[in-house]
């Protein structure tokens, strides 16, 4: 399909792609932070919060998108950015290997404190400019939409952590 017939046709919604990325971006880190504040008879704190974000809106998230990229860089190319051609999907693994990165940095914050403000710096940035670039292209169905927003909620929280922290 062209990008003109694409752009006359609203997406299908992927419910597995939306329900893992809501899942990774608000569920667990939610769970994480009341559990933890539970167990362990801790204050309700941005930091603790910002912690089990951390680890899973940028770890477990960008890990496993890294996973899924590197893997098979058809359903980013194709469900993501609608690019037909097989040609992109070296560049797809490429951004496979730096969301493998970003994750793994997120995913080992939880365990070394130190590494949570890294973490914050360089993916909210990554998801700051993923966001804006999104936003100029105008997000064409309700996939990107997700992808755009949830990408700018990341930003602006890891944003918030990161002031609070340095």
């Amino acid at each position: 399909m062209t990008d003109s017939n694409r752009e006359n046709q609203p997406d299908k919604i992927n419910k597995q792609y939306i329900l893992v990325v809501s899942t990774l971006t608000f569920v667990v880190p939610i769970i994480g932070f009341g559990a933890e504040s539970v167990m362990q008879n801790t204050a309700l704190t941005f930091e603790l919060f910002g912690k089990w974000f951390i680890f899973s809106a940028v770890g477990l998230r960008l890990f496993l998108a890294g996973l899924r990229q590197t893997i098979t860089p058809a359903f980013t190319a194709k469900e993501i950015f609608h690019l037909e051609d097989k040609s992109s999907f070296p560049i797809v693994r490429e951004l496979g290997f730096a969301n493998l990165c970003f994750g793994l940095l997120g995913f080992f914050s939880i365990f070394i404190t130190q590494w949570r403000t890294a973490s914050a710096f360089s993916s909210g940035f990554y998801y700051g400019l993923a966001g804006i670039l999104q936003l100029v292209k105008k997000p064409v169905g309700i996939n990107e939409q997700f992808a755009l927003w949830t990408d700018l909620v990341i930003f602006i929280l890891l944003l918030i952590y990161f002031v609070k922290t340095i």
